[in-house]
């Protein structure tokens, strides 16, 4: 449960931009390059690397187990074109025995040899095809392949389980961490950047040691292992085919450095267009009372507009990067053939190996791009780390105290004693407040936004600590009590309702989930709330949705009364509780909260004064010091701060 926000840092909304398409592109064919747009970087590498090593160490036997896997996997699949090579050496060499005797035949007869000549040229031995030979090496090369492939399956179980097992283990540690975090870290960041640290940074982690980690293994296995057999084949042709590398990364850098600022233009110009999107679809209502329809298409106009001429010249710059590779591969492949030409005339390799290593030549280029890619890749995930472990190295609430003391029966007498406190060491709201509430009594904290009356009670409830003095219930010092035992004792209702998505006795029965039916109407009718939810379709078992705006704000408001009345506290907080309700139902509220009030100890938060009249004690507050105190009645006759307050509230509403 959260306290109100009048007197701390607010929380901002969560629109963050929203996550667009990367410019991305992919070629099956030769040079063919995959893009993406520029990755957050990490601010400190070695150090995010230092702290996720130990979740992979202790997974050490598995990981090792994947590498290996990896490693034979790719070696397996690069050995089938050499292979494949042999078998078609082997086919090419039938094919040219066949060729040569037919030729031997047609030169006896077209040059009128005698006719034992002809006869010797046609009952000679015609060579036959190996297929025996041919069919082993397809049998080898078929074996190969589905042991590659089996490997390569039984790789990715592996890193799944590894993957998951980690990010497992680091949700759990976040999880654990935020439950332990001080409201101080929720008010300083919004909700939506907390959400983004635990799930999508936690799903780029994943994401990569599930598939990249592996993919990067095999990217430079089969970049080295393509090298290997390359040279195996021939070292001038590998050295050909390598001068046209330079170039395809030359160009590459060239193109990919040119259309980053494209990418953020992109990505920036959608952040945009979602945020006014979502703005005015919110605020729908107010866009039409105010005939704001016409400015609004205006601006969706020029964003969605901007968004184009980024988003247009961005991929017109990626899709340059797979034609270029082509043409620079194309003519890599001209030359390599050319020269395996000459060596087979030569005899210095066979007809296969041209074959094999132009294969080669097709699987070499893919994997290094992928490896750069990859590399942008880890850059995201490192700094998706970084910010993981940034929440979870955000200092904790203070530690309970090793013998917490329990209150068997809670009178509600509640004390503050030099009480110093403030959001920052060099910002000190609060200065040796002294504050008294008997048992029984009702306080009222009244005093202008920011005063520090929702500070108040954040400190009674513990969300924050004191930076001096203590605060004591019953005499106890609240620091040597558990929290959620302290908490206990209090009820709380706040100005801002919280619902949620749920029946409407579900969200009532939240007070107290061991409550039976009857309690749960009984607290409903003392909160006068009973009468509305038995006219709505579903009754009691209406389901609010995500927002609770199936019904009226007022409404809202009733059934978190009617949640307090039912938790029966000891020590009841009002924090404008019934600000937003009508006249009417404020009297009958009134009633509800004097019934409930009675011989309890309640701190009352009212900007509304007529509502605290008859309170035990009202404080003033202004810039966290307690100006004047006392009941109405003395306030009034003082003449001070109070007294002009109320005066003034009469008169406005008069």
């Amino acid at each position: 449960m959260s306290a109100g926000a009048g007197d701390r840092p607010a929380s901002g909304a969560n629109r963050g931009p929203g996550r667009g398409p990367g410019g991305m592109m992919g070629g099956g064919g030769p040079g063919g390059a995959m893009m993406r747009g520029p990755a957050e970087k990490a601010k400190d590498v070695k150090g995010t690397l230092k702290r996720l090593l130990p979740y992979l160490a202790s997974r050490r036997m598995k990981l090792i187990v994947v590498f290996i896997l990896a490693i034979a996997s790719t070696v397996f699949s690069i050995v089938g074109p050499k292979i494949m090579g042999k078998a078609i050496t082997k086919l090419a060499d039938g094919f040219l025995a066949v060729v040569q005797y037919i030729y031997r035949l047609m030169y006896a007869i077209n040059t009128n040899q005698p006719a034992s000549a002809i006869e010797a040229a046609r009952s000679a031995y015609i060579p036959q095809y190996d297929m025996q030979y041919i069919g082993r090496l397809l049998l080898l090369l078929a074996g190969l392949y589905v042991l590659s492939a089996l490997l390569s399956f039984i790789m990715s179980y592996l890193m799944s389980g590894v993957s998951q097992n980690i990010v497992y283990d680091m949700r759990n540690q976040i999880k654990e961490k935020l439950d332990r975090l001080p409201l101080k870290y929720y008010d300083a960041r919004t909700h939506g950047e907390i959400l983004s640290r635990v799930t999508n940074d936690m799903d780029n982690i994943a994401t990569t040691l599930q598939q990249s980690l592996t993919q990067l293994i095999t990217s430079v296995a089969t970049i080295l292992g393509v090298l290997c057999m390359m040279f195996s084949i021939s070292p001038l042709m590998t050295l050909i085919a390598l001068v046209t590398l330079p170039l395809s990364v030359l160009f590459t850098l060239a193109v990919t450095k040119n259309s980053q600022k494209f990418y953020v233009g992109q990505q920036k110009a959608i952040g945009e267009l979602n945020g006014h999107v979502e703005e005015m679809y919110t605020g729908h209502k107010a866009v039409k009372v105010f005939n704001h329809e016409e400015e609004s298409i205006a601006h969706f106009q020029e964003i969605n507009d901007r968004l184009y001429d980024v988003g247009w010249k961005a991929q017109f710059m990626s899709g340059l990067i797979q034609p270029a590779l082509n043409f620079v591969s194309n003519l890599g492949y001209v030359f390599v053939c050319i020269l395996g030409g000459v060596l087979v005339a030569r005899r210095s390799i066979e007809v296969g190996d041209v074959q094999a290593f132009i294969q080669y030549m097709r699987t070499f280029t893919m994997p290094i791009v992928q490896t750069a890619n990859i590399a942008n890749i880890l850059q995201g995930t490192i700094a998706s780390a970084e910010r993981v472990f940034e929440v979870l190295d955000e200092p904790e609430e203070k530690p309970e105290t090793d013998h917490p003391v329990t209150l068997a029966h809670v009178d509600g007498h509640v004390e503050f004693e030099h009480v110093v406190f403030g959001y920052s060491s060099d910002n000190i709201l609060m200065r040796d407040m002294n504050i008294e509430a008997k048992t029984g009594q009702t306080v009222a904290i009244v005093g202008p936004t920011g005063a520090g009356k929702t500070t108040m009670v954040n400190l009674l409830m513990r969300f924050y600590e004191v930076n001096g003095g203590q605060i004591k219930v019953d005499g106890v010092n609240i620091t040597d009590m558990r929290r959620g035992d302290l908490r206990k004792i209090f009820g709380m209702v706040l100005q801002d309702t919280w619902l949620f998505n749920g029946t409407i006795f579900d969200n009532i029965k939240y007070g107290k989930w061991e409550a039976g039916e009857e309690q749960v109407y009984e607290a409903a009718r003392a909160a006068h709330a009973d009468h509305f939810i038995r006219g709505l379709p579903g009754g009691y078992q209406t389901i609010l949705n995500e927002e609770a705006s199936n019904i009226s704000q007022g409404q809202r408001q009733l059934l978190t009364i009617a949640r307090a009345i039912l938790s029966d506290p000891a020590i009841l907080i009002l924090d404008e509780a019934t600000s937003n309700v009508d006249t009417r139902t404020e009297v009958l509220i009134q009633k509800a909260m004097d019934n409930l009030m009675h011989e309890r100890t309640s701190f009352v938060i009212a900007h509304r004064l007529s509502t605290i009249k008859n309170a035990d004690l009202i404080l003033v507050m202004s810039r966290g010091a307690i100006i004047e105190q006392g009941n109405h009645q003395q306030l009034m006759d003082v003449g001070g701060f109070y007294a002009d307050l109320y005066n003034s509230q009469f008169a406005e509403e008069a």
